[in-house]
């Protein structure tokens, strides 16, 4: 009996199914997308699928427009009608719409250029005679991607002493459709703004686009000099959220100091008399407070210095400091904003090098061959080292202590002791000595043997060194002229040739309280000189023609040798004919070299040891050429 009941209820159940499918079967379908998005200025595509039952085919079908203002419920009234289609024709109704719309053969309505106007619900309705009419609706998204936001900071500055919220920086986006929203972001990370920190507006501009702004308020504290602030603008495309990002901008904190540095610049300990130091304070206050500078003197007060120091910089500037510029250095910062006042101590260090200065022993005098100490000493208070040079600059020691032994007129009139500090580059000074050594006079240059032509006007020439100056005596009589350099000088005596000047010469001497030195010019007539050189010419003419004719002997026999080889000069007993030669020696070739010059004359020719041959010798030579 159950299972009779449980039978009866499953065919039932199907029966009822069976009925609905046939009923669903039997009635017009039609379809459109839910949503369509697209970019203003882009072609919007809207397709329209329609189902009639039995294979039926549409009587026409027509697309509509339904303002967002008024109800998407199927009214006459709300709706616009677009266009009319049938199967042999598209008929467009007057609207908006009539120029930039079209309907393809797939029946799907294209609308192109589309503005923000076009934001709204569209309707496909199909009729099919006695299958009925069906419609479905679409919503067209407009949208328009926002400009990137531009973010503008308080450039005025805030004070950490404001309790009240202060403009940190303003945010814009323009030209966005829907309208965008803006978040606001501190060092990488979102803000979670209270109602009273940020201002958010919205202005819909002619174009119908949406410009969006907002206005971020807060405290600021010390750490928020080195904050970095962004917006960000949020907005929604096809069903995704998406995000633009402004730059990243700090803004002006003022805050007062707690810490103060005073340095010196260069570093104290390179500071050295004449250079230009600078004396730096500096806070970590913002903005910076007013310096004020001071020196304590020998009686412990302090002088004020800010007169000297650059306006509101904080540098004070000492030029050509000195021994005197050494000491203990205050600087004084006041905060104006709460007075908070703060002050930092730096010694400062002149380094100097004074009381440079030489002694040399024996003092005085100095003679020739003899010595000489030389000492060097001066006052630092850093380390010094000590080097002695000459007037050139040449190197003559180091160290503060210098010995010269056995000084002569060339030693070095002129030495000079540099005092180096090499801690403290830059720092030197020089302390020079002179000294004079003292010696008789020393004649180094005299103008003999001098040749002459009797009567002739000439210059004799002596020159000596000497020390102290010496006095120059000639032994005749003219005009003189002395010539002084350093320790040297020179005498020129301007004389006439006479016989008795020819036969005894000239003496020049030269004297002071060391002693005498004298020295005698022989004067030589010209035609002497002469004759010497026309001997020595001679002689020159003689050697050059024993080479040349040692050079044609030795240029003749080669060739004869070359000839005699090549079989061009027959030679032998039998059928062959001698060279014409001398009858008394045949079997040699003589040349005979002779000389006409004078048995004195040939007497200058040297033998290979370095001796003097015979005249005899000399007049003839015999060069034997054999085959």
């Amino acid at each position: 009996m159950a299972g009779g009941r449980r039978a009866a209820g499953l065919a039932l159940g199907w029966g009822c199914c069976l009925l609905l499918c046939c009923a669903a079967a039997s009635k017009l379908e039609v379809s459109t997308p839910a949503v369509v998005e697209v970019e203003i200025g882009d072609t919007a595509r809207i397709e329209c699928n329609f189902y009639i039952p039995g294979n039926g085919s549409y009587s026409y079908i027509d697309w509509f427009y339904v303002d967002r203002k008024e109800t998407a419920t199927p009214q006459t009234n709300s709706r616009v009608r677009l266009c009319h289609v049938t199967h042999s024709e598209v008929l467009k109704d007057s609207t908006e719409y009539k120029e930039r719309l079209s309907v393809g053969e797939d029946k799907a309505l294209s609308i192109s250029k589309v503005t923000v106007q076009d934001d709204r619900t569209f309707v496909c309705q199909v009729g099919a005679g006695s299958s009925g009419v069906g419609e479905s609706h679409t919503e067209l998204h407009v949208y328009k991607v926002p400009e990137t936001p531009v973010i503008e900071p308080n450039t005025g500055g805030i004070s950490v002493h404001n309790s009240d919220n202060s403009q940190i920086a303003k945010c814009e986006s323009k030209n966005s459709f829907p309208p965008a929203n803006i978040t606001w972001h501190k060092n990488g990370e979102q803000l979670d703004l209270q109602e009273n920190q940020m201002r958010y507006s919205r202005t819909r501009e002619s174009s119908g686009l949406h410009s969006v702004s907002s206005i971020l308020f807060d405290t600021v504290t010390r750490e928020d000099r080195d904050s970095h602030y962004h917006c960000t603008v949020h907005y929604w495309l096809r069903g995704q959220r998406h995000a633009l990002e402004s730059q990243k901008v700090q803004i002006t904190v003022f805050y007062p100091a707690e810490h103060l540095k005073l340095q010196v610049v260069p570093s104290s300990a390179l500071v050295k008399e004449g250079d230009n130091v600078k004396l730096v304070c500096e806070s970590d206050g913002n903005p910076p407070p007013v310096f004020s500078f001071y020196k304590r003197g020998l009686d412990d007060k302090w002088k004020e210095l800010s007169s000297l120091a650059e306006t509101d910089s904080g540098v004070l500037t000492l030029h050509g400091v000195n021994k005197s510029s050494s000491g203990l250095y205050r600087c004084e910062s006041l905060d104006l904003d709460d007075m908070t006042q703060l002050e930092k101590e730096v010694e400062l260090v002149v380094n100097y090098i004074e009381d440079v200065h030489v002694e040399m022993e024996p003092s005085s005098p100095l003679r020739e061959g003899g010595s000489v100490t030389l000492s060097c000493d001066a006052h630092s208070p850093v380390a010094l080292d000590y080097q002695w040079t000459d007037e050139k600059g040449r190197k003559m020691g180091v160290g503060n202590q210098l010995f010269l032994s056995n000084l002569t007129f060339e030693t070095p009139n002129n030495l000079s002791c540099k005092v180096v500090a090499p801690s403290v580059p830059g720092l030197e000074q020089s302390k020079q000595v002179s000294l004079a050594v003292e010696g008789k006079p020393r004649i180094v240059a005299i103008s003999s043997p001098l040749y002459v032509r009797q009567d002739e006007v000439v210059n004799l020439t002596c020159k000596a060194i000497a020390f102290p100056r010496p006095s120059v005596h000639w032994s005749v009589n003219g005009t003189a002229h002395e010539y002084v350099d350093n320790q040297h000088i020179a005498s020129n005596l301007t004389v006439r040739v006479s016989r008795d000047l020819l036969k005894a010469g000239a003496m020049c001497r030269f004297s002071n309280k060391m002693g005498v030195s004298e020295k005698h010019i022989q004067l030589l007539v010209e035609s002497v000189r002469k004759d010497q050189k026309t001997a020595a010419e001679s002689q020159g003419v003689i050697i050059v023609a024993i080479i040349v004719a040692i050079l044609v002997v030795a240029v003749l026999g080669a060739v004869i040798y070359f000839l005699h080889k090549k079989g061009k000069i027959p030679c032998g007993r039998a059928g062959k004919q001698d060279i014409t030669r001398p009858e008394a020696r045949k079997d040699k070739i003589v040349v005979e070299v002779k000389s006409d010059k004078l048995p004195e004359e040939a007497g200058l020719l040297q033998g290979a040891n370095g001796e003097k041959r015979p005249a005899a010798d000399q007049s003839e030579k015999y060069i034997d050429l054999r085959n």
